[in-house]
């Protein structure tokens, strides 16, 4: 918290969560502070669904949204309220506002969630629900949450959303997937209608909706394994992948923490930083990748497994490290034995940090072996052999083995 904002004892900023029923469904405390406050903020819809209790100057969100939180920023220590969609902090302005301003200056007043309102018309327990939003965000979020038998509520962007999101399940081996349509939740235009989503044919949408998902998948349906080591047949790649088995080993090792940004050079096909990322919704992952027509095969990798927050940088490394967000964890899956990647690596660590790296070539080997010998840290090989045809009969075919070194700064 500022120094500014320290010695401010009282709450100044209001939020308060309205929903579709507008000025019906607030309390009393809640429309006190909307009539007596001398601005108010707030989109164009809030700002109308409270028209009725607003007396001083209203002010609808600028594009940038940055520009409307410097404007409510500036007006610290005077009375502001700001008007949000039911509950300000799932998914909401609140949670943006609270970067910028202390909880402390604060005082919300949440109304129920467009979540909540849908569970309660579908009777479905809340806690047992998988949630996300897809408003303004890509749909292809929604991938890791289609799990077999898996209930999922989720919030889009516009009339044209539930239509995008049935084809997207069709695309993906879940067309028999029930799809709820939930419009205009709590409003006087509210609707609920039930759809298969190979055959979804609503039209005329509300642009306010959310659509819950009972999840059915067919015998062929694109549903991703919860545990590390994803089917290589998953990715699309050029060859140039860290192997299920060796994938699954080296995830174990990187150890991710939620929040935590790995950088992935030499990223191949981009399978580390993946499920990386699909450890949890909070991890970050940056992949350094030389070859143009790789990088953009990660792209769409990303996008295909759900996490299209990637973040893809294409060029060589060490040249390619300078000025990205500094990582947590490393790992070096190809290209760590050109001269300077190694170090330029290590550098980049904070204390604590982690470095993993892999080598299938005796020249890489070679550099892992001589880190070890003057940092420490582990070191182990790992030989794996698959069962294949020799003949009429059948017999061990061993895989390259890969060498791997970890290390965490000191």
């Amino acid at each position: 918290m500022s120094n500014s904002a320290s010695a401010i004892v009282a709450p100044w900023l209001v939020i308060v969560g309205i929903g579709e029923d507008g000025v019906a469904g607030l309390g009393d405390e809640a429309k006190r502070l909307i009539a007596t406050t001398p601005v108010v903020f707030g989109g164009a819809r809030h700002l109308e669904l409270a028209a009725s209790l607003i007396t001083g100057e209203r002010q609808a969100w600028q594009s940038p949204f940055e520009k409307s939180v410097e404007a409510i920023v500036a007006r610290r220590g005077s009375t502001v309220v700001v008007l949000a969609s039911g509950d300000p902090f799932l998914f909401g302005v609140g949670a943006t506002l609270a970067r910028r301003i202390d909880a402390g200056e604060m005082r919300v007043i949440p109304a129920p969630s467009s979540f909540s309102l849908a569970a309660s018309r579908l009777g479905w327990a809340l806690q047992d629900v998988a949630t996300v939003s897809l408003h303004g965000r890509p749909l292809d979020l929604i991938r890791p949450h289609l799990q077999p038998g898996a209930r999922v509520l989720a919030l889009t962007s516009d009339e044209d959303g539930p239509k995008a999101l049935a084809a997207l399940l069709c695309d993906n081996g879940f067309g028999q997937a029930r799809l709820t349509v939930l419009e205009a939740l709590g409003g006087e235009r509210e609707r609920i209608s039930r759809q298969i989503a190979s055959s979804f044919a609503l039209e005329d949408l509300h642009p306010l909706n959310v659509c819950a998902i009972e999840v059915v998948a067919d015998a062929k349906a694109r549903v991703l394994p919860l545990a590390a080591g994803l089917d290589d047949a998953l990715f699309e790649h050029d060859g140039q992948i860290t192997k299920r088995e060796v994938r699954a080993l080296t995830l174990s090792t990187l150890a991710p923490r939620k929040g935590e940004l790995l950088w992935d050079i030499g990223a191949g096909s981009g399978s580390i930083a993946i499920e990386w990322m699909l450890a949890d919704p909070a991890m970050r992952a940056i992949v350094i990748e030389a070859s143009s027509e790789r990088a953009a095969r990660i792209g769409r990798n990303a996008a295909r497994f759900g996490v299209p927050g990637l973040a893809v940088v294409e060029g060589e490394a060490p040249g390619a490290l300078r000025g990205l967000a500094p990582p947590d964890v490393i790992f070096i899956g190809g290209g760590g034995s050109e001269p300077g990647v190694m170090d330029a690596a290590i550098a980049a660590l904070g204390t604590g940090g982690r470095l993993v790296a892999n080598a299938v070539t005796t020249e890489m080997e070679a550099v892992l072996i001589a880190q070890h010998a003057r940092l420490g840290g582990s070191l182990i090989r790992i030989d794996i052999a698959r069962a294949s045809p020799v003949g009429t009969m059948t017999g061990w075919r061993p895989a390259m083995p890969v060498t791997q070194w970890s290390w965490v700064k000191p």
